[in-house]
């Protein structure tokens, strides 16, 4: 069953067309990639889920709502959550208070809330001993980590992800795609958005190739890996 369903979906920003048509799913317990070039329209197509950007044409659905032209506050309770590139963290706050922030929308009670910070401190370790740090003085990696964490707190019915690897050392680029597979495994559905298609891909249950605003190739993860096309074009091969 499709827990994320986009239709024919088109963006603009002004004039200038970011979007043409595009039709993309996440079901639920994927991981779902979205590779492609830079300015291709990967993070339009999530600022457009989102509901940063309102499509002209197409429709959003979420587990099997139309969520078109609802308002993203609302989508965000209804279980929208998007990690964007370079994070967006309140970096004059604490580790702890961007965590509750993360579950503001939320009103399952302080119990449960507090469960799902127990939840991520075991994901990510280095939180919990940083807690009362202030998150603009934290390490790339660690900041990483507490933009995801903190959409975890939303409890979210999928995941949006933007860039996560972005600027990080190989290392930990391996620790965080370890941590999305793992949250994948623990029942959330993730679209990614990544300029690393290797990794992507390795990771990703099916993918989407966008170029110039449209959808140009979809299959498994692993076939894509395969495909020398995408090798030529993303992979560096």
């Amino acid at each position: 069953m499709a827990m994320l369903e986009i239709q024919g979906i088109d963006a603009y920003y002004g004039r200038v067309r970011a979007l043409s048509d595009v039709s993309l799913s996440v079901d639920t317990g994927e991981v779902v990639a979205l590779i492609g070039s830079n300015g291709a329209g990967k993070t339009t197509t999530l600022r457009t889920i989102s509901g940063l950007l309102h499509p002209p044409a197409g429709s959003i659905w979420l587990d099997g709502q139309d969520i078109t032209n609802v308002q993203p506050a609302r989508r965000v309770e209804m279980g929208i959550c998007h990690v964007p590139e370079g994070r967006r963290l309140f970096s004059r706050m604490s580790v702890d208070d961007n965590l509750t922030l993360g579950s503001y929308t939320r009103h399952d009670g302080s119990a449960r809330v507090q469960e799902d910070r127990q939840r991520v401190f075991e994901l990510f370790p280095r939180l919990r001993e940083r807690q009362s740090q202030i998150a603009g003085t934290l390490s790339g990696g660690e900041q990483q980590m507490l933009a995801i964490g903190r959409a975890l707190m939303t409890r979210p019915k999928v995941l949006m992800m933007d860039e996560p690897s972005l600027g990080l050392a190989p290392i930990l680029v391996e620790t965080i795609f370890g941590i999305i597979a793992e949250i994948n495994q623990q029942g959330v559905p993730i679209l990614l958005v990544e300029q690393n298609a290797h990794k992507a891909l390795e990771v990703a249950h099916r993918a989407y190739v966008l170029e110039t605003g449209s959808i140009v190739k979809t299959g498994p993860g692993q076939e894509l890996l395969q495909s020398e096309d995408v090798a030529r074009a993303y992979l560096g091969m």
